[in-house]
């Protein structure tokens, strides 16, 4: 929906004209460029990088790995390819507040660099996401942006991420690859990173403990002062960044004035000269660039440009005076580009295009021209007409829509075509300042001079499948160790909405319709495996669309195959009554319902002795501890519950989600930190059977090597690191060249109960269907 009238007067409280046009003159201080490189939304390092932008004019980038699908989501439920879209979404919002050039290495969901999850090794990784395709990729975005300088965040160091890892080490790469004319399947002029620097400070922390210590401080970003304009310091806009990623819980308040350096060491130079400053030996300026390029014949117009952007930076706060000082600066950046040498193309081009659109936002800015452009609907299907409004005041300018190929834009509408593709979820580039399509175009003209920009739409519409339906449930369970074989498939949200659905069936199924959808029934000796049922619509293909509008990225949509997923498994039931308590961030409570037990989930106000003596075993869901501050209230009346014959199960908590070793568990059970001490990421980590006798290993499932196949992922996290005596550890693992964790599964005799700790992610592994964990889950239920 277009924005309310209430959010669109706060968007212009957030953003001043003052602060827009100070912000679009600092660009103008300098040619060079900077890029950091991470693996993962949000480890950009906003706070030097708002320094080196937004106080020293220089260029920035990131360039990103993967959209962070396997981290964890703060705010909502969305997981793996649909919270990579939201952390897409919010990485290009917190790229916005730095004016950061924004390139990502993973180009699709299916993509091979995707963030699996937690990994130890660079070598691990890179064997997942393929080097020389990672590198390739990573070649293409280096010869694209032409950064003079690449940072990465973190250090290829034992005790640091895996995908952290991979990208220090193919930063080094790059810097050849680049350059390298032979590079192969790359068709993009060659470019020469200058300057190779790395973080010399430990990135240690909850998460990583770095095994070694960073490299020794070469020279240092300083990032103490502030804002002229604004007064925030340089820490505190980084910060003002950073907030944007709330799945990830980001932003902090930085006090003013708190001392914010960044160390940085030098690991390589192509260029000449001490090193006392990250632009040493670079083009600073305009004037800096003739001479750089071995351009003479250009020097007089970038010295007339230079001086002009320095007059027009002096102008301020005069918009006037501003404008005109911009527009003679573009005229010469003009006569730069016409007059340029061929020789000297590939250092100079680049950077005069940037300044041309530099210089053109601040002649927008500075001459008053207030545009908006909305469409009455932000949620568009093929074949669709939407009314686009367009406000414009101030000075006379050409203001004017522009579409994507194949749209259409006439009489203030703007005309979806029929074969129109869904919005890509996960762009491959964000570039702020060149706002993606439909558009407007702003032209103005001072002095003669004339320069035109692309400013976005209020909210960018997002373009939907022209077949589509959702499915509930997607996924399913039929256990053949119980009677039910029919799956009741509810299709909702259908597009077009008279249209005639059908699904695919493997041989011996049936579906008959039934109103909202159907039943579909598996024959009674189905065999175990897993079924995929594909719904047409139409005859034709269909799509499921899930939709994301917070109110910090606005709309976002990823589109994807519609079917329903059935595994068929074999599982032996305990003869239960399990309560769950659930912190929404997982499922596991349905999985169990469709697996056949009796669950209930449990409120805060059955949390009580008299609440519990309707079930025989809780399951504590993930974070469950954090999320129901109840849950730890009731913790004293649960623990006199299972040492009455109660069964307690715990899924993992982080040591921060309110678990207090000492008095939360029933006995003390503490969890380690950093987390990266205390996982095994390898999925297919062998696992050996500590206590092979052990009920939980036995009944009423017997747990075999089986059972620890075609995990997802990874084994487990948060692991247990020291435990009292009553707890037995009944399962040992290790990643490749490590020692073995006994921390992952643990359960101790409490009175006439019994408390478990999971530290496996079972929840996770639920979700995408792995039958082990639906077995060992069955059996961690049983009754003491």
């Amino acid at each position: 929906m277009p924005l309310s009238d209430q959010e669109r007067i706060d968007a212009q409280m957030r953003n001043p004209r003052i602060v827009q046009l100070w912000r679009a003159l600092a660009p103008l201080k300098s040619c060079v460029s900077f890029m950091n490189t991470g693996a993962h939304p949000d480890d950009e390092t906003s706070e030097m990088l708002a320094a080196l932008g937004l106080r020293d004019g220089v260029a920035l980038s990131f360039a990103c790995a993967n959209r962070g699908e396997g981290g964890q989501n703060a705010i909502g439920s969305e997981v793996t390819h649909d919270l990579g879209v939201v952390r897409t979404a919010e990485m290009e919002r917190a790229a916005d507040v730095l004016n950061l050039n924004l390139y990502w290495l993973s180009e699709t969901p299916d993509d091979a660099v995707f963030d699996f999850g937690f990994s130890k090794s660079g070598k691990e990784t890179l064997g997942k996401w393929g080097r020389e395709r990672t590198l390739k990729r990573f070649v293409e975005i280096i010869r694209t942006e032409r950064p003079d300088i690449i940072c990465p965040t973190f250090l290829d160091i034992p005790g640091q991420h895996g995908h952290h890892r991979a990208m220090t080490e193919l930063a080094h790469a790059v810097m050849d690859a680049a350059a390298d004319p032979a590079f192969p399947d790359v068709d993009l002029p060659v470019w020469q990173v200058k300057k190779l620097y790395l973080p010399a400070w430990s990135g240690a922390g909850d998460a990583y403990d770095d095994d070694l210590p960073p490299p020794s401080a070469t020279l240092t970003v300083k990032g103490g002062g502030e804002d002229p304009v604004t007064g925030w310091s340089w820490a505190q806009i980084g910060e003002q960044s950073r907030v944007f990623h709330r799945t990830q819980g980001m932003g902090r308040w930085v006090a003013h004035g708190a001392p914010n350096d960044w160390p940085l060491h030098l690991v390589r130079s192509e260029v000449s000269g001490p090193d006392d400053s990250v632009t040493d030996g670079l083009p600073v300026t305009l004037i800096d660039l003739a001479e750089f390029a071995g351009a003479p014949e250009i020097a007089a117009q970038l010295e007339t440009a230079h001086e002009a952007c320095m007059a027009a930076i002096a102008a301020f706060p005069n918009r006037e005076n501003v404008a005109r000082k911009a527009a003679s600066a573009l005229k010469a950046i003009r006569d730069a580009r016409d007059a340029c040498p061929a020789h000297a193309h590939d250092e100079v081009q680049h950077r005069l295009a940037a300044k041309e659109v530099q210089l053109s936002h601040v002649m927008r800015i500075a001459s008053g021209v207030q545009v908006r452009a909305a469409l009455e609907r932000d949620i568009l299907r093929p074949g669709e007409s939407v009314a686009l409004t367009i406000e414009s005041a101030g000075p006379v300018a050409d203001v004017t829509p522009v579409v994507p190929e194949g749209w259409r834009a006439a009489d203030g509408l703007v005309h979806v075509p029929d074969d129109a593709q869904p919005t890509d979820c996960y762009p491959a580039h964000y570039l702020p300042g060149r706002a993606r399509l439909p558009a407007v175009r702003v032209g103005v003209t001072i002095d003669g001079v004339s320069a035109e920009t692309l400013l976005p739409l209020e909210r960018a519409p997002v373009v939907l499948p022209a077949r589509s339906a959702t499915l509930a449930p997607d996924r399913a369970l039929i256990n053949v160790a119980a009677s039910a074989r029919a799956i009741d498939l509810r299709v909702s949200e259908l597009h077009p909405a008279q249209a005639e659905t059908a699904l695919e069936l493997p041989e011996g199924w049936t579906a008959s319709s039934v109103t909202g959808g159907f039943r579909v029934t598996a024959p009674e000796a189905i065999a175990p495996g897993l079924y995929e049922l594909p719904l047409e619509i139409d005859g034709q293909t269909a799509e499921t669309v899930h939709g994301f509008d917070y109110p910090h990225i606005g709309a976002r949509a990823r589109a994807f195959p519609a079917k329903l997923s059935v595994r068929v498994l074999d599982v032996a039931l305990p003869d239960v009554r399990v309560g769950y308590v659930g912190g929404g961030n997982d499922r596991v409570g349905l999985w169990l319902r469709a697996l056949g037990l009796d669950v209930t989930d449990m409120s805060d106000e059955a949390l009580t002795a008299e609440g519990l003596k309707d079930i025989d075993t809780l399951v504590v869901g993930i974070f469950a501890m954090r999320a129901r501050p109840a849950l730890k209230e009731a913790m004293p009346a649960v623990k006199a519950w299972v040492e009455d014959g109660g069964n307690l199960v715990t899924l993992y908590h982080r040591p921060w989600d309110a678990w207090d070793p000492e008095t939360v568990p029933p006995r003390r059970l503490e969890i380690g930190k950093p987390s990266l001490r205390w996982r095994v990421t390898d999925e297919n980590a062998e696992v050996t059977h500590l206590a092979p006798g052990h009920p939980l290993l036995n009944t009423p499932n017997r747990i075999t090597d089986e059972d620890w196949k075609d995990w997802h992922k990874e084994r487990g996290l948060y692991f247990a690191k020291s435990w009292d005596e009553a707890y037995e550890p009944l399962l040992s693992m290790a990643d490749p060249e490590e020692e073995a964790h006994k921390g992952a599964l643990l359960s101790a005799r409490i009175g006439k109960g019994r408390h478990t700790h999971a530290a496996l992610i079972l929840h996770h592994q639920m979700e995408k269907l792995v039958p082990g964990a639906f077995r060992l889950m069955a059996n961690l239920l049983a009754r003491p």
